[in-house]
Parts: structure tokens; C-alpha cells; sequence
């Protein structure tokens, strides 16, 4: 059994052993188990229902897929491209994602539970009602020019991840650890963030949420009068 630690969140991982997948090449019609999945492109198909499980897909051009149902299981997901796409409805449960790319990907009503995602891109990338059944965790990933809107991510990690100018809206985000992660221009209701772990470093950016937040009129100190 493998897992990871980023900062008090242990995800499981998946362990598989590329001798034992069976080079796939085709989109199946049916469930994909244990396929080695290497530079294919699948963009801009449409996908229902279809679960992929313990699987490897590396340099995969996935860009602009339309997927609904289904999802991944036990699968590592190396330099993929899903930039444009949109999953709706899709479980991804005891996946590590790394140095893959989401630009404008759309997730809908995504559960996610034992999954890590590492060295990954979603810029500009709008996540509504995605949620955390599990352990999940951000690493070195960047968020910019994000949405989310009503996810329920209570607890994740996030650390060392651009989260610049990322917008959150009615999202749970209590308890998530953000060490280290660059927050310049985060947006988001004070009550969505109870409990987060933040570093010292991080304060000013926080009291910059706060006063925005309130409403805050903060002025100059007014001139003194002189005695004569």
C-alpha cells in the first residue's frame, strides 16, 4: 500500500506495475482496467459512464472531452492534457495526477476522495459543487484565475500553490492547510476559510480579505494642529 504526506493529509495511492497493464490505444466502448494508456489523444470526445481503472495514462491529449458518470480508480495520471474540458459527475478516488494541465477545464458535481495532485496547471479552471469524500491534496499546482463555487473541500492541502486571483463562492474550505501557497489577490467570504493553516508570511494577505471583506475605510492619520 503506498501513500503520501503533504502536511497532516495522507492520501492513498495506487500501486501498480506497468508489466502487468495491456497497451490500450482505443477509446473502449466498455470499462478500462488496468491499461497502459501512452500518447493517445481523445479530444473532444464525448464520454458517458465510463470508469477507467488501475490504469497508467501518460502524455494523453484528453483536451476538450465532454465526460459524464463514470470516473477513475486506482490510476496515475502523468503530463496529461485536459485543458477545455468538462467533467460532470465523474469520481476520481485514489488517483495521483501530476504535472498534467486543466486550463479552463469545467468540473461539475466531481467527488473526489484519496487523490493527489501534484506539479498540475488550472489556470482558469471553474469548479462547482466539487467535494472531498477523502483525503486530498495540491502540491506545487497552479490555480489562477479560478472559480469555485459551492465545493465542500473541508480539510485538503494546499501547499506551495499559486492561488492568485482565485475566486471562491459559498465554498468549504475549513481546516484546509494553504502553508506556503501564494495567495495575491484571493478572493473569498472570511466564513469559508475557518480553521485554515496559514504561515506568518501569510497574515497581510489575510488582513487584506479582512478589510475587503468589512468594508473597511482605511485612511491616512489626519494632520495635527500646531500650538502656537
Amino acid at each position: 500500500m503506498r501513500t503520501t504526506t503533504v502536511g497532516d493529509v495522507t492520501v492513498l495511492l495506487p500501486d501498480l506495475d506497468p508489466e502487468d497493464l495491456d497497451q490500450v490505444t482505443d477509446l473502449p466502448d466498455d470499462d478500462l482496467r488496468h491499461g497502459l494508456v501512452e500518447g493517445v489523444s481523445w479530444r473532444g470526445q464525448q464520454i458517458a459512464d465510463l470508469s477507467i481503472r488501475g490504469c497508467r495514462i501518460t502524455g494523453a491529449d484528453l483536451g476538450e472531452i465532454t465526460w459524464e458518470g463514470g470516473g477513475f480508480y486506482g490510476c496515475e495520471i502523468v503530463r496529461a492534457d485536459l485543458s477545455g474540458a468538462a467533467l460532470t459527475g465523474v469520481s476520481i478516488e485514489r488517483c495521483s495526477v501530476t504535472g498534467s494541465r486543466f486550463t479552463g477545464t469545467r468540473l461539475i458535481d466531481v467527488r473526489l476522495k484519496d487523490v493527489l495532485f501534484g506539479n498540475c496547471r488550472f489556470d482558469y479552471a471553474t469548479l462547482s459543487r466539487v467535494s472531498a469524500a477523502g483525503s486530498v491534496a495540491f502540491t506545487d499546482c497552479t490555480l489562477v484565475h479560478g472559480t469555485w463555487s459551492s465545493c465542500r473541500l473541508s480539510g485538503v492541502a494546499l501547499r506551495s500553490c499559486d492561488l492568485s486571483n482565485l475566486e471562491l463562492d459559498s465554498c468549504r474550505l475549513d481546516g484546509a492547510d494553504l502553508r506556503g501557497s501564494r495567495l495575491h489577490a484571493f478572493a473569498a467570504p472570511l466564513d469559508n476559510l475557518q480553521g485554515v493553516a496559514l504561515t506568518e508570511d501569510q497574515l497581510p494577505d489575510l488582513t487584506r480579505m479582512a478589510v475587503n471583506a468589512l468594508s473597511i475605510d482605511v485612511r491616512a492619520d489626519a494632520a495635527r494642529g500646531h500650538d502656537r
